[in-house]
């Protein structure tokens, strides 16, 4: 019982984010393997990565303001239950629309993406909630630095099956760890349903919310293109292995591993927005420099996965001072705030993965991949300079 009362420790949001990243990119380098196994196209079985990000997207939507509603701890356990039965069906499947609903079902998996968040809001405010996110997502991001090269492993060693085994006994793992450890953060028994619908018409005339929204879901929309594309670049234009496509999927992980220790760094002496600012200009010179290499013939695994590290990096920059910023707007709906942004960043990024999924044929080459990514990028930087324009006006009127 001590635990529903007490606040968490930040190792353990690091587990919580940690096993929803994990699920999220462990087994990409066994989707060409796994499309054999089930007889289907690759471009069908990225969808196990595009749909899943799509039903993350909804669940937040739902989730954020449950948890504002009924408290954090209970959502958080709820949702590793019904992922650890749904992984446990993807390895019951036995046809790809079996997999694809159990798959779909451990998009769950979404509230401790958001949770962890709107705990740290509860705790936190302005650029210090930042600084905190920064340090958390920094100690998550070596979950998806190492879970590819792992999964590469364990593809060859023993099947595509054993990624999603080490999911389902991790998570077990992780929902132990959060039925110890996590407190409840949402005081007073939340804020009813009702309350929160009167309190949305605020939120949603937000620019500020908006802006910080459409920052967060144009950078992450990069990172979620370059999953949905580069296992086809690697294995097809650099004609790697899928272990080998495993090592080179750290490239993003390191970047933003920097990135968000840059966050929590500084976050509190620059602010938020010029943090933002910063990630968002580093995010799109290194995309449109690995764009003109390959325009220029010059494209090779150090060009594109050398970009894609400080694609990370503007990435760890942007995030966790994107979502400060949103929950800021209207720290009562933290919860809400986190899901309702959680939702449009992760929905962005179902279409741009499907979409490179999709513009990846063979004889195409990564150049369709690098023009996504750089459109997204520049998406990122215009919404933070619209955030500027608004404060300055604001600021004019006072």
């Amino acid at each position: 019982m001590t635990a529903a009362r007490s606040a968490p420790h930040i190792l353990t949001l690091v587990a919580l984010s940690g096993i929803a990243a994990l699920s999220m990119n462990v087994f990409l380098p066994s989707l060409p393997g796994m499309a054999r196994y089930f007889g289907v196209d690759y471009a069908v079985m990225q969808l196990s990565v595009s749909a899943y990000i799509g039903a993350t997207a909804l669940l937040q939507l739902v989730a954020g303001p449950i948890s504002d509603r009924y408290g954090r701890r209970p959502v958080v356990l709820g949702g590793l239950v019904i992922f650890i039965a749904a992984t446990i069906g993807t390895l019951l499947a036995q046809t790809i629309a079996g997999f694809m609903f159990f798959r779909l079902l451990q998009s769950v998996i979404a509230v401790c993406l958001l949770v962890p968040r709107a705990v740290i809001r509860d705790q936190y405010e302005g650029a210090e909630a930042a600084s905190m996110i920064g340090y958390v997502t920094m100690g998550m991001a070596v979950v998806p630095m190492i879970a590819p090269v792992i999964g590469g492993f364990l593809d060859e060693s023993f099947g595509w099956q054993a990624n999603f085994a080490a999911m389902g006994f991790i998570a077990f793992l992780v929902m132990l760890l959060a039925w110890w450890d996590l407190g409840e953060t949402v005081r007073d028994g939340g804020l009813s349903i009702q309350q929160q619908i009167a309190n949305y018409p605020m939120l949603a005339r937000s620019v500020r919310f908006w802006g910080y929204c459409a920052a967060a879901t144009f950078s992450s929309g990069c990172f979620f293109a370059y999953l949905g594309g580069a296992p086809f670049v690697g294995l097809n234009v650099f004609q790697m292995t899928p272990a080998e496509v495993g090592y080179y999927f750290m490239a993003p992980s390191i970047g933003y591993l920097t990135g968000n220790f840059l966050s929590g760094r500084f976050a509190r002496s620059i602010g938020i927005n010029r943090m933002i600012l910063l990630g968002a200009v580093l995010c799109a010179v290194a995309l449109a420099f690995s764009l003109v290499c390959d325009l220029a013939g010059l494209i090779s695994p150090w060009t594109f996965f050398g970009a894609i590290v400080f694609m990370g990096m503007g990435n760890g920059m942007v995030l966790p001072n994107a979502n400060a910023g949103m929950m800021n707007v209207r720290p009562e709906l933290a919860g809400t705030a986190s899901g309702l942004g959680g939702a449009l960043t992760v929905a962005g990024g179902a279409i741009l993965s499907a979409l490179a999924g999709a513009l990846l044929t063979p004889g195409s080459g990564a150049t369709p991949l690098l023009v996504i990514m750089c459109a997204s990028a520049l998406g990122s930087l215009i919404a933070i300079l619209w955030v500027f324009r608004r404060e300055r006006q604001l600021a004019r009127r006072r």
